[in-house]
């Protein structure tokens, strides 16, 4: 899957706005029923073993519902968003849409989003399901679960001599002292990576109390927030624990297959969980997930959440709404579909259906599996829907990011802009 965070947010036309607000003529007419024959458009992004998976689950469903038809609409990422805006406006989406928390409110607010109040979600943990949720309704159901993780390389501790931290206990004083040690003992390579996510930084402000948007779509965090952010960032550089500004700018512009934690080069750095598998094979590395530090050493105070790695989501405008939420809830809730799937999208969100492939699961997709297990009993409130226009944010947060380690701004400024330019965004 392409980095949602690494690409340039869509800007939406008037179009879709008014698309919202004339959906009442086309939506909520029920479909037909089991002697109806029923076609639905399923658009998606991912890979070919992700369209290859998604078109058997989609075979499985319809062996099992012969009256319905689900007509296949993917592609890659690039394009997907601006493609969905078009047929938005034009009252044209698919009636059931692989989402993405960056732009799930900035459609669910514009009216063009179904509420998925039908799908059962009676096995998800709550956080999961808030997740998918504005004060408007529910209009994303999750398909996979991962979580923040600091990716360690044990093979970078073992040449510096350091021991793995016990990361239920270890505060961010010590993972900068751990960082550097480790800088200081092994040539060519550094004990921290680039914080290059928006989870990083997300992270940083729930342990704060805040987030990076709040549930009423505004700004969830401080002036102050990020300027003690950029300052950890900068102080990491500055002590020798992270690369140089130059390095960790042009860490930022690869893909995962081609960053310094494949190379071998940083021995921790910030990832989502699902991508550490393929980081372990890319790497050669036997690469551990570690919870990350906190304030306090104590691991609730790490704030970890559940992120959805996606959702699916219904159109407002399709006119079969309880064929489409029958198609999601197969899609999350039915074994077919996970043993089909199994964590391509990440761990499945259903606890009795994560239990299940648990068990198929191997080397690096049953240590991602576990650790999103043993984080249940410390997570935080879920992380809010993104504020409408908050697709914006992580290209704004690499930007200061780079500004303070490349001794353009202080955090200070950093942070004051950081935060100003970010609330002109909020539409």
């Amino acid at each position: 899957m392409a980095t949602p965070t690494r690409r340039r947010a869509v800007e939406f036309t008037a179009g879709i706005m008014t698309a919202g607000l004339l959906l009442t003529a086309c939506g909520g007419n029920g479909g037909g029923g089991d002697d109806d024959d029923v076609t639905l458009r399923f658009a998606w992004w991912g890979s070919d073993a992700r369209h290859q998976n998604t078109q058997e689950i989609i075979d499985a469903f319809e062996e099992e519902n012969p009256h319905i038809t689900i007509e296949a609409d993917y592609g890659e990422w690039d394009g997907y968003w601006d493609s969905l805006a078009t047929q938005t406006a034009a009252d044209d989406a698919p009636d059931i849409i692989q989402m993405d928390e960056l732009y799930l409110r900035e459609y669910a607010d514009r009216g063009s989003l179904l509420d998925l109040s039908d799908v059962d979600v009676s096995q998800f943990d709550e956080t999961v399901v808030d997740s998918g949720r504005t004060e408007g309704g529910l209009y994303g159901i999750t398909i996979g679960i991962n979580a923040f993780t600091m990716l360690a390389n044990p093979d970078l501790f073992d040449e510096a001599g350091v021991d793995l931290p016990d990361d239920s206990t270890w505060t961010w004083d010590d993972y900068a002292e751990i960082a550097a040690e480790i800088s200081e003992n092994v040539e060519g390579a550094w004990g921290s990576g680039n914080f290059d996510e928006t989870g990083g930084f997300q992270t940083w402000t729930r342990q704060q109390g805040g987030h990076l948007s709040n549930a009423e779509g505004e700004l969830g965090f401080s002036v102050e927030d990020a300027e003690s952010y950029f300052q950890f960032m900068l102080d990491l550089m500055e002590d020798g624990a992270s690369p140089p500004a130059s390095a960790q700018s042009e860490d930022q512009a690869v893909s995962p297959d081609e960053s310094m934690t494949t190379t071998g080069e940083v021995a921790m750095r910030p990832w989502w969980s699902n991508q550490a598998v393929a980081l372990t094979e890319s790497s050669g590395a036997e690469l551990e997930l570690l919870r990350f530090p906190s304030p306090t050493g104590n691991a609730a105070d790490a704030a970890p959440w559940y992120k959805s790695s996606m959702f699916l989501s219904g159109y407002a405008g399709t006119d079969h709404p309880d064929e489409v939420q029958e198609f999601i809830d197969f899609f999350v809730n039915s074994e077919e579909a996970a043993l089909i799937d199994m964590a391509e999208r990440g761990i499945p969100p259903n606890t009795e259906i994560r239990e299940l492939i648990t068990e198929e699961l191997d080397g690096a997709e049953l240590r991602v599996a576990e650790f999103i297990e043993d984080l249940e009993p410390d997570l935080g409130e879920a992380e809010p829907v993104p504020a409408m226009g908050g697709s914006a944010f992580p290209d704004i947060l690499y930007r200061y990011h780079d500004e303070v380690l490349h001794g353009r701004m202080s955090p200070a400024e950093a942070a004051e802009a950081m935060h100003a330019e970010m609330e002109s965004e909020i539409q």
